[in-house]
């Protein structure tokens, strides 16, 4: 018999109550002075744990759980991104007199994940296309279109130590490789040496690095120093690598839509079509279509498999993206983040938020003023399952020790291979929540929140996986 202690009645809601097991597993671990909130229901909706799910948490990226909802539902799963190439200009021989224009759709796919890994898939194409035409020659500009989104890079509160990484890029509406260069670091050379190091796309002079890395002898350990400083494209290098340590790291670019266009215009030039003239940002809203002739219109893939790297992988980047997107699709202006978590909120209120506790930084749940009510979260899990997309979104989730973000958790344990959720985590903040498969055949709808925690990340991730064991086998 399931042992469950009533916590009390808290007013205008039903009784809390929570097992003895999953009571002791918090109260004994070394996070019991953090904040917990646990909320499972049954296939029926019953609650039937609940421990301070009435409180206010910080998501972390369990929120992109709602995002893509709201995404799935605004576009529509088989939603396409559309990049446009034009030509402005005519072709005499094989010079085409003229500019290229690229039109930025928002498209953050631009990137090789759906490519056979190759993120500079589109400028091969787009090379092509003008080869096929015989043009060796712009005598023109390259221009890129950029003014779909607002003109502000980051969601409000996102960390500044945080901007260097791959996890929080700039947000434009004309973006390449996930606006990052991604660097190799060889530690190679003599001890007291400096590492070597390359970086795509071909060691490009977008960025500079300033290598002051040192190899340091074999055993010891490696500690990682990077840094961009900010407004500019300087990286500054200073980690110490033992010797013959390999590493790499995708680090943030300044003003993305210029990173497009002029890695565009590299990969011409190695193909052997010279451009004359020069790189140019356009960011006024209305694109001049007159007198350009369209020479390809690149589709992203459908918006659900995009979703589906979105919440495996937790990509910010995407999903800020989408963000930005939505609102330009739905409202015609510029996509910008305060429109877009607007929207959001409406998306959330009709799904059984209480939007009056609910605070939106960003759409990903970086930003640690995001707040939400725990069980206002779980709740939302349940009701999703009414909607017509939520097969896409399920299809999307992580599954326990054999994918996505939860590809090394559960390995050993009765919740591998059973358990479909979505992690979460920022600084002392970690979350789990999804759908559990039971010993019994049972399907649970489980929230874990641990926020304010000092302990190790690893000691929180297992007393979630003790509490989803419990659930596995007590129901």
């Amino acid at each position: 018999m399931i042992g469950i202690l009533f916590l009390g009645v808290s007013s205008g809601h039903s009784q809390t109550q929570v097992s003895d097991t999953i009571l002791n597993l918090i109260t004994t671990s070394r996070a019991s002075n953090a904040l917990w909130a646990v909320q499972v229901r049954d296939g029926s909706g019953k609650v039937i744990e609940s421990y301070n799910a009435d409180k206010i948490i910080r998501p972390a990226s369990n929120l992109k759980l709602i995002s893509s909802g709201a995404y799935l539902d605004i576009l529509g799963p088989e939603f396409r991104f559309s990049t446009k190439l034009y030509g402005h200009g005519m072709q005499s021989d094989s010079i085409w007199t003229g500019d290229l224009v690229v039109e930025g759709s928002g498209d953050p796919s631009i990137d090789g994940t759906f490519y056979e890994d190759d993120p500079l898939f589109l400028f091969e194409k787009w090379t092509e296309i003008l080869k096929r035409k015989g043009i060796k020659k712009i005598n023109g500009n390259l221009v890129g279109y950029d003014g779909l989104f607002d003109d502000v890079p980051y969601p409000e509160g996102w960390e500044w130590s945080d901007l260097s990484f791959y996890y929080a890029p700039e947000i434009s509406a004309l973006s390449f490789n996930s606006n990052v260069v991604d660097l190799e670091v060889i530690a190679d050379g003599p001890v007291g040496s400096i590492p070597d190091i390359q970086w795509f796309p071909f060691n490009t002079p977008y960025v500079e690095f300033v290598n002051e890395q040192q190899i340091t002898p074999r055993g010891t350990e490696y500690d990682e120093s990077y840094r961009r400083v900010l407004g500019t494209n300087v990286i500054i290098l200073r980690s110490t690598l033992p010797q013959g340590y390999y590493e790499t790291e995708p680090l943030s670019v300044l003003e993305p839509a210029y990173y497009f266009m002029d890695t565009f215009q590299r990969y011409l030039e190695r193909s052997g079509i010279e451009v004359t003239g020069q790189i140019f940002i356009d960011k006024n809203y209305y694109l001049d279509q007159s007198g350009m002739a369209l020479l390809d219109d690149h589709r992203s893939e459908p918006l659900h498999k995009l979703i589906q790297w979105m919440n495996r992988e937790s990509d910010n980047f995407y999903t800020e993206m989408f963000l930005k997107k939505t609102v330009a699709e739905v409202y015609g202006v510029q996509g910008s983040t305060e429109l877009g978590l607007q929207m959001l909120k409406d998306y959330m209120r009709e799904m059984g938020f209480d939007t009056t506790l609910v605070s939106l930084r960003d759409a990903s749940g970086m930003a640690p003023a995001t707040l939400l009510k725990a069980e206002d979260f779980n709740q939302y899990l349940l009701k999703v399952k009414e909607k017509d997309y939520f097969s896409y979104l399920y299809e999307s989730l992580s599954v326990g020790g054999v994918n996505g973000t939860l590809s090394h958790r559960f390995r050993n344990s009765t919740v591998h291979g059973n358990f479909y959720g979505k992690t979460g985590f920022v600084s002392g903040v970690r979350a789990l929540s999804g759908y559990l498969d039971t010993n019994s055949g049972q399907e649970l709808i489980v929230s874990i929140f641990t926020n304010n925690y000092t302990a190790r990340t690893s000691h929180v991730d297992l007393i979630h996986q003790r509490i989803l064991e419990y659930l596995y086998s007590e129901y």
